[in-house]
């Protein structure tokens, strides 16, 4: 499950971050709107837990932003605002669940987990091309037969996987699979890219090379990716 927490408080951010992954969540962080909008493009993000105070704007404006243009992110915002018409405001807005700071871990998780429930996320399988993701699973399906990864592959798929139809580069793949840059050279991404595709033959999904750029993983019909 990968969330997105928008909050310009580094303290609080690091906090849930840490708190969140101990709880076995993929977490990205966001300090303003514009880097949640790019977050929000460019990765595979699942559930928005969003601040309204943000240095470039409200909150509000993001939820919005996605309402408008009909995507349906789970979306809990956390907030020092406790009126009632705060409450109201940002639930018209579109928002699915509020929680006033500050607040037990706990309280938060629980109700996230309450959002994902009503909204249907945890009980969706992630399909692309022939592949299936399934939920409380890091594995990926062919035909109900899981797909024999190496731990460097899996890293190197996942991140491939999650931004899909979009521009990863060589770097960004290291970084996945060695962050500290001591372990593997720049041209084992070739290696793990390679194996990759032979693995990937009847999947119905290639990953493609954009010389000097990265790689792009794409569904061969269009009409299989869901």
């Amino acid at each position: 499950m990968h969330i997105l927490i928008v909050e310009d408080d580094t303290a609080i951010a690091q906090a849930l971050q840490s708190q969140f992954a101990r709880s076995g969540y993929s977490v990205h962080h966001a300090a303003t709107l514009q880097e949640a909008s790019h977050l929000i493009e460019q990765s595979a993000v699942q559930a928005l837990i969003l601040d309204l105070g943000l240095p470039d704007g409200q909150g509000l404006e993001l939820v919005r932003q996605l309402r408008a243009a009909r995507r349906t992110l789970p979306t809990l915002i956390m907030t020092a605002r406790d009126a009632l018409t705060d409450r109201v405001r940002g639930l018209d807005a579109g928002a699915d669940d509020y929680i006033v700071k500050p607040f037990a871990f706990e309280e938060l998780l629980a109700r996230l987990r309450a959002v994902l429930r009503r909204t249907g996320v945890l009980d969706q399988p992630d399909r692309y091309g022939l592949l299936e993701r399934r939920p409380h699973d890091a594995r990926y399906f062919l035909e109900g037969a899981p797909l024999l990864l190496s731990r460097r592959e899996d890293a190197v798929f996942t991140l491939l996987w999650e931004r899909r139809e979009r521009l990863v580069s060589k770097a960004d793949l290291l970084q996945r699979i060695d962050p500290t840059g001591n372990e593997i050279a720049d041209a084992a991404i070739e290696v793990y890219v390679h194996r990759l595709r032979r693995k990937l033959e009847k999947t119905g999904v290639t990953i493609n090379t954009l010389r000097g750029f990265g790689y792009l993983l794409q569904a061969q019909d269009r009409d299989a990716a869901r």
